[in-house]
């Protein structure tokens, strides 16, 4: 009896903890809004042997780095993970909008589309900022709290020690049991993934930092098809100088997109692969893509609008005189029924700094088919371009800073010729210009709350893009008024 006692006893126990290994459960949100802002796409996923950069990180982990790494963490106001320009939607959120949870099988933390596509303004130096959904998120530093994760793995205070006595102290309920499991194998496997990936993303220090609002889009693919496929990927980082940050886009309005030319050089026409690209980017690996909250999203985002400008700010007798202005010299590239909207604008034509043009080579077009290979889903729709492509101009007003590199702090400068515009400016403070409809970039909150953006760092070039610059003050002044209505 005793001995079927125990038999029964370890089969239920065997069963248990294989049901606990293959736990693979996201937190799910029925709103369709607090899915966008919390929900899985796949990204707080362990990796896998195909592709080991999963970007979950142990939530117990992820919520004590701050305190442990304090001297770490970017010189900006904010509290903890504020400091990256992480949105917080009360004092007491126990995580930022743009982040999502899953059991797999302990709790992992990752990004979400908000992380890269919800903003925030505020209208007064000492007044809240507002988060906006589906705008760039241009405070948001994401290779600063990239880094951070990289250089706290390589510390020595990530150790069992000091990271359990933060996580007892931030949840008094830690068990015994998961100490033992964190002990021996969470905060060992999670130092060791960390240094790896640092290896990984070494290429990012032989170019210039990002800045808040940006990203580099298309060099972590080559990065990862390098380390998939080896010297037969065609790819070596080592030597690649290309550099192809970008500003992060607005999401609105995603079903009128649908067969426009997308991704800033319009390398596809697929706002589906569009997206599923980008939650790679995020941290999904192809076995963790959620294809069933990315088609949520997708839903989401299809008919997502962006929020008016302040219509007390706005005067419309010059609007009105403005809107002839646009059809006359904008609408045929930015209206969504112009006649070259969502097609590509040559290089040669546009004149703005090819960069980001250049980064994205024929041969990362035709290895991107890569991805996804036997899935349903295997990318099928990149393309190499000539140019950047017209975009159209919904919610303008909220898309600062401008052109395809953020180099632009508002819409009134990008009415001057490239000599008039701002060389250098702060970029990630989100303080509302209604003046010259953008942000504010300079003075001492900039500077304190901001990076230094300069023009003339390789990709950051602020020139091209002459049209309306020849317009006068007047019609300058009304274009500007209307545009606020988009």
């Amino acid at each position: 009896m005793a001995l079927q006692l125990t038999l029964v006893l370890g089969l239920s126990l065997a069963v248990g903890i294989v049901a606990f290994l293959q736990r693979n459960q996201p937190e799910t949100y029925a709103d369709p809004v607090e899915h966008f802002k919390y929900g899985s796409i796949g990204a707080d996923s362990q990796g896998d042997a195909n592709d080991p950069q999963g970007g979950g990180v142990p939530y117990a982990i992820w919520r004590v780095l701050p305190s442990v790494f304090y001297d770490k963490l970017p010189k900006r106001p904010g509290v903890g993970y504020e400091r990256f320009g992480f949105v917080y939607e009360t004092p007491t959120s126990p995580r930022p909008i743009g982040t999502s949870i899953r059991q797999n099988p302990i709790p992992l933390l990752g990004l979400n589309c908000a992380t890269c596509h919800v903003g925030t303004i505020r209208d007064t130096p000492n007044g809240p900022s507002r988060p906006i959904l589906g705008m760039p998120s241009h405070q948001l530093d994401v290779q600063g709290y990239l880094r951070f994760l990289l250089e706290v793995g390589q510390d020595e205070r990530f150790n069992p020690d000091t990271l359990l006595a933060a996580i007892h102290a931030d949840d008094p309920s830690f068990s015994f049991g998961e100490d033992l499991l964190f002990r021996y194998v969470v905060i060992p496997r999670t130092k060791q993934a960390l240094i790896s990936r640092a290896i990984a993303y070494s290429w990012m220090d032989t170019r210039p930092h990002f800045l808040p609002g940006r990203v580099d889009t298309f060099n972590p693919y080559k990065q990862r098809l390098e380390t998939r496929l080896g010297p037969a990927s065609g790819f070596n980082m080592a030597t690649d100088a290309t550099v192809g940050t970008v500003a992060l886009p607005s999401l609105w309005n995603q079903r009128p997109r649908e067969g426009m030319q997308l991704h800033w050089d319009g390398n596809n026409d697929s706002v589906d692969e569009r997206n599923k690209s980008a939650a790679l980017g995020g941290g999904a690996t192809e076995a963790s893509l959620d294809l069933g909250s990315l088609a949520r999203v997708h839903d989401f985002i299809a008919t997502l609008q962006p929020p008016p400008y302040p219509r007390d700010r706005i005067n419309a007798d010059l609007a009105r005189q403005g809107e002839q202005v646009w059809y006359a010299e904008c609408a045929s590239c930015h209206a969504f029924d112009g006649k070259y909207v969502g097609q590509v604008t040559p290089i040669n034509e546009i004149g703005t700094d090819r960069s980001r043009l250049d980064s994205f080579t024929p041969l990362l077009a035709s290895r991107m088919s890569e991805f996804g290979k036997g899935r349903s889903w295997q990318f099928s729709h990149f393309r190499k371009t000539d140019g950047y492509a017209n975009m159209p101009l919904d919610g303008v007003w909220l898309r600062a800073p401008y052109l395809h590199n953020g180099s632009v702090p508002t819409l009134r400068d990008l009415l001057n010729t490239p000599e008039q515009r701002p060389s250098a400016f702060y970029t990630g403070y989100d303080l509302y210009d209604y003046e010259n409809v953008g942000l504010v970039t300079s003075g001492a909150e900039a500077e304190r709350f901001g990076q230094l953006y300069e023009t003339s760092v390789q990709g950051n070039g602020n020139y091209g893009h002459l049209y309306g610059t020849n317009l006068s003050a007047a019609e300058k002044d009304a274009l500007l008024e209307y545009l606020k209505t988009l």
